[in-house]
This record gives C-alpha cells, structure tokens and sequence, in this order.
C-alpha cells in the first residue's frame, strides 16, 4: 500500500486486517445490492401494489430491529469472527435456494418475502458482530474513517451494483441475480478463515442470553447521550426510507422507467453516498456533530422535494445524489457516535439497540410510506415524508446531538477481588454491599451530587437496589448500599468500571474526611429463621 496520511478518510486501510476483510466486504455488498435490485424489481412485476414493492424493504430491514440485540449480545459474549462466519454460511445458502426456486419458477410474491426475510436474519447476526470488531482492527483514532469506509463499501457497491443488477436482471433473469449473490459471500468467508484476531483476556464466564440483553439495554437507558442518538436514528431511518422503499414505483410509475432506469437512479443515490462520506471526514473537524447532523436531515428532506417533483429519471438524478450523501454523512455518524459513547463490554450490544432504532424505523417507515403512497399518491408520500425529516432537524432545538466523547473508556483495572473467607462459588447470592462515608456537615451538598452520578453508574452497570443511608446519632456517616444476584455478578460489575467513571470515585474519596480509606463490607444474604421453626398457621377446623 502507499503511504496514506494519517488524517485520510482512507487511514484504516494501512491496517492489512482491516484492508482484507473491508476488501471481501466490497464483493458482499455487490452481491447483495445486485440480489436487492432483483427482487425489488421481480416483486414490481408481479405485483401492481405499492406496499407489496415497499414490503421487501421491509423484510430486509424487519429482522434487524427484531433480532439485533440478541446479536448484539452473542457479539459481546462470543468470539465475534466465528459469529460472522456462522451469519455468511447461512446467507450464502439462503441465496442458493432462492436461485434456485427462482430458476424452477416456483417464486411468489409471499415466498420471495420469506426469502428476503431470511436474508435480514442472517444480516441481523452478523452486523453487530461486524461493526464491534471496528475496534480489533483498527486504533481509536482511525475508527470514524474505519465505520465511514464501511458505509462507503456499502455505497461504492450501491452506485455500480444496481446498474449490474438493472442488467443482469433485463438480459438474464433474477435466479441470475440471486445466483451472484450466493456467491459473493464467499469472499467474505474467505477473508475471516484467515482473520486471526487476538483473543480476549475473559476471566469471568460468558453471561447468559437473557441476563446480557438485559445489561444492554440497561446500559443504554441510563446513557442519556446513547439515548438521543437512538432516538434521533431511529427517526431518520424511519423518514429516509422513503426513497429506497418506494424507488422501484417512483421509477415504474413516476418517471416510467424499467429495470435498467431502476438501477441507475439506484446508483445515483449509491454515488451520492460516495461523495458524502469522502466530505465527511473534513466536515467532522470543521462543525459539531448536531450541525452535521441536522444539516443531513435537511438536505435529504430537499432531495426528496425535488425528486417528487422530478418528470424524468435525469431530472431526479440530483434530488438521488443529495439524499444519498445525506444517508451516508448521518448513519455513519450515529454508528460512530455509539462506538465512542459505549466501553469495550457493551459495545455490541450498544450497537446492536442503535440498529434496532435505526432498522426498527425503517421497516416501519416503508410500510408506512407504501401504505400511504398507495391510499393516496406517491408525490404525496415524499413531501409528508420531507415535511417529517425538517421535524427531525429542529429536534436538535430540544434533544441535542453530543459530540464525539472524549470521556477515556478504558477499564479502569483498579479492583482486585477480595479473598473471602467463607465458601462462595460463582453463583452464590444474593450478594449485598455496603460503603461506609465520613463526610463532613459543610461537604454534604457536594456529596450528595456526586452520589446522583454514581448512582447512574452503579444501576447502569448491573447493581440494584441502591440507596444511601445517614446515621441519625452520627451524621457523619453515611451508607452506600445495593445489591447484585450473584457474586459472578459482583466481580463483573466492578470490571465494568471505566477510567472515566473513576473520576466519580476519585471526587468522592476527596471528600471522605477519615485517615483511613471507606470501608467496605461485601455480605451475602441468608434466610434467618429455619423453615421448620417458622409459625405455621394451624388449619381452621369446622365445628
């Protein structure tokens, strides 16, 4: 490779891992926008209805919000290069069998959406898996050029692939289509066989299913930064879906186009996309991240305009290549957004919840929009579409985009087990923790502050129950107290610690007025009364 500044949007592809997989990832996403175009147009064509055409959009994007955080989970808990593996295998014999029932004839409108359907499964297992595993192969400071090269493979496929696909599917058929895409994924295969990522140092089992969601989307809840970006996605996706998911009609009925129209205005909105993602690593440096942010919802609400308005598939050429920045400028940046906010242990569930909003709005988005294109007209659905994204830009008024975390999320390393005298194993518990504070009278509002953020942080990490207690014959002492279900647990929420919740803990001990450091007393609950001396209630005797 040449050499390639530092500060280039193409940094990432010094690393050879990144380069290799990103490499195969190219062929992938060609398959896939090739298999896209193919059914999107084989539904148009056999079927007049707007919202079946929408519906395969849907299906796509359906299983992400539905099975994301479980894989967001197995992402966190699982070596992710074989969770990836696992995801391409099944997609690549997915592809098989639908070129294959394709070919014979027996494809449907129902069973092509079964199809697609599973396809977003395999997808769904497979994206935050992927997406996590930014941070093994690149350092933090090539991780925003890294996920914008990953969106940027995407669409530098999107602006060729769907040309490929509009003529592959006019001259050969769509079997052909879903054929390529079969194989694409091997490519992919390919590259991750030979990935030999460094292991992670896991001291501590693997949480189980339930248990790992659960802290995911407890992480996430009590993240207020986590929380507007999911929110702010989620409404993106559910308004900028519009254009892909009524593309098809809007090129059939609108600019009266066939399959290869089809997908060189795909391709428009792919070359857009390019553009964008080149322009955002200079506008990352030169604005915040709600100008950017903002400015992409408005833009993409005048493209939109403008293509409702367009008479011809030149003249909606434009209106495709601005939405198409857009696109890339505002996901990759709630992608990158997520990264940075979140700690190494939860990032693939955090992840994982960022694509549910984000997919979750446009499946719904493009039944919405095809159920309304279709009850009233297609021009109709694009303005009200466009009316909603400007909403989505003034929301920053209110809600606020953070930018970029500069909080160092490192685990802070600074706790050691203690050695415990009595017989515990893993799953023993209840677990119960008490903190003991010397806080002096004149320190007690500083205190109490402190203790609202550390709150945030111990529920946020697994504890429950939390309160803080004030002795009444000696109010200088005050009680931290919470709980976790096991001792496993214990040791993992105090793993969970970054450098900066450290800071919290650092103020604090500033302000603990005794030579010797908080005590702290770790007690596991016991039934105190036998159940064989408990009251019993004698049985009510008839007379």
């Amino acid at each position: 490779m040449p050499d390639i500044p530092p500060n280039s949007a193409l940094a990432p592809l010094r690393h050879p891992a990144f380069r290799l997989i990103w490499t195969a990832t190219l062929v992938a996403n060609l398959g896939s926008l090739i298999q896209n175009v193919g059914a999107a147009w084989l539904m148009a064509e056999m079927t007049p209805s707007h919202n079946m055409v929408a519906l395969v959009q849907a299906s796509t994007t359906l299983p992400i919000m539905v099975l994301a955080i479980a894989a967001g989970a197995l992402a966190d808990n699982f070596e992710r290069r074989k969770v990836m593996l696992a995801a391409q295998s099944f997609m690549a014999v997915i592809s098989a069998i639908l070129a294959a029932v394709a070919w014979i004839g027996w494809l449907g409108p129902w069973s092509l959406l079964c199809f697609t359907f599973l396809l977003g499964c395999g997808a769904a297992i497979h994206l935050p898996s992927w997406q996590a595993s930014m941070r093994d192969l690149v350092p933090r400071e090539d991780l925003p050029a890294a996920i914008t090269l990953n969106s940027m493979s995407f669409n530098l496929m999107r602006s060729l692939g769907p040309a490929v696909g509009g003529l592959i599917v006019a001259s050969a058929g769509e079997a052909a289509a879903f054929a390529l895409n079969a194989v694409s994924y091997l490519a992919v295969i390919y590259a991750l066989l030979h990935w030999r990522p460094t292991p992670e140092d896991r001291s501590l089992p693997a949480e189980r299913l339930g248990s790992a969601i659960n802290a995911g989307l407890r992480y996430v809840a009590l993240s207020p930064n986590l929380m507007r970006i999911m929110l702010r996605a989620c409404l993106f996706g559910l308004t900028a879906v519009v254009i892909l998911a009524l593309l098809p009609v809007i090129t059939r009925d609108l600019l009266t186009g066939g399959a290869r129209t089809y997908g060189v205005l795909l391709g428009a909105f792919g070359l857009g996309a390019i553009g964008g993602a080149f322009a955002g690593n200079g506008m990352r440096r030169r604005a915040s991240l709600e100008t950017i942010i903002a400015g992409s919802f408005l833009l993409f609400a005048c493209g939109t305009a403008w293509i409702a308005f367009s008479t011809s598939p030149a003249a909606a050429v434009p209106g495709l290549l601005v939405c198409g920045a857009a696109w890339v400028s505002a996901l990759s940046l709630f992608n990158v957004s997520t990264q940075l906010a979140t700690p190494r242990w939860v990032v693939g569930r955090a992840l994982s919840i960022y694509q549910t909003s984000t997919f979750g709005g446009m499946a719904v988005g493009a039944w919405f929009w095809g159920a309304l294109s279709e009850r009233l007209s297609i021009h109709a659905a694009l303005l009200t579409a466009a009316a909603v994204m400007v909403g989505g830009a003034l929301l920053g008024l209110r809600w606020r985009m953070p930018d970029f975390a500069e909080a160092n999320l490192d685990p802070a390393n600074r706790f050691h087990a203690p050695a415990v005298r009595l017989d515990i194993r893993a799953r023993s518990g209840p677990i119960m923790i008490m903190i003991d504070w010397t806080i002096p009278p004149e320190q007690t509002g500083s205190f109490l502050a402190l203790m609202e953020e550390r709150r945030r942080i111990r529920r946020r990490d697994g504890a429950r129950q939390w309160a803080l207690l004030r002795d009444l014959e000696a109010p200088d002492t005050w009680v931290e107290t919470y709980h976790v279900a096991t001792w496993t647990d214990y040791l993992r929420h105090n793993q969970r610690r970054t450098l900066a919740d450290s800071t919290n803990w650092d103020e604090l001990f500033a302000l603990h007025g005794s030579d010797h450091p908080p005590r702290v007393h770790r007690m596991i609950e016991r039934e105190s009364v036998p159940a064989s001396d408990d009251m019993q209630i004698a049985p009510r005797s008839d007379h």
